[in-house]
């Protein structure tokens, strides 16, 4: 499909979801042929949003298959397992998102259209929760007291709490993307979408410079 009518549907399917219409943003999003990993990963967001886990695992494997280094894809699957009770599969998946961090305390997505920063604290504490989920409770503890040591924002009291629950013997929810941030097309390339009044523009041009030469004649003349 063009390119840009790639960017008109996913502009369109970001709009409907910033509106929490997910069907509608859904309708969008499978009408485009060609997606980037991107674009998948706001398909299985929006799968996620409507309850559709095993959907939203499908988009996941997609946006990982075709960009196997993008570790928020791996950190947001990780999670989308453990709702799937899918305990191995998630542990694997911090794991990978681990290494993709590649000993970055903190990845800002913005530059790529994504408004999250996602920290290696966060990675850990789904570690933690699957583990919890395992009831191997003595390793999950240990993996938050790792992630106590790491820095991030909002990190100490989720932690604090975190590690009262498994003191009880409760298991951790994952953490995700937060519902409604996605991968956004650059500002640059939906601006390109708007029509523009080409004609209009010769128009008035041309009108300006009659006006300023019937001035100037009539200057002369009188």
């Amino acid at each position: 499909m063009l390119y840009i009518e790639l960017i008109r549907l996913w502009d369109e399917a970001v709009r409907a979801i910033d509106s929490r219409d997910w069907q509608g943003a859904l309708t969008k999003l499978n009408q485009i042929t060609d997606h980037n990993c991107r674009t998948m990963f706001v398909v299985a967001s929006t799968h996620i949003a409507l309850g559709q886990v095993d959907l939203a695992i499908k988009a996941l494997d997609q946006v990982i298959a075709k960009d196997s280094c993008l570790a928020v894809g791996f950190f947001q699957r990780s999670a989308v397992h453990m709702m799937a009770n899918r305990l191995e599969e998630a542990l694997t998946d911090c794991i990978w998102a681990q290494k993709y961090m590649r000993e970055n305390p903190v990845i800002d997505y913005k530059q790529l259209g994504l408004r999250y920063k996602m920290y290696s604290w966060q990675v850990l504490y789904n570690a933690a929760a699957v583990h919890s989920r395992l009831q191997q409770w003595d390793k999950a503890r240990e993996i938050l007291m790792a992630a106590s040591q790491e820095r991030g924002a909002g990190r100490s009291n989720l932690i604090d709490t975190a590690l009262e629950a498994i003191s009880r013997r409760e298991d951790l929810e994952p953490l995700l993307v937060p519902e409604g941030e996605v991968f956004r097309p650059r500002k640059q390339e939906v601006d390109q979408l708007k029509p523009r009044d080409f004609l209009g523009e010769a128009k008035v041009t041309c009108m300006f410079t009659l006006y300023s030469c019937f001035k100037s004649y009539s200057w002369v003349s009188g």
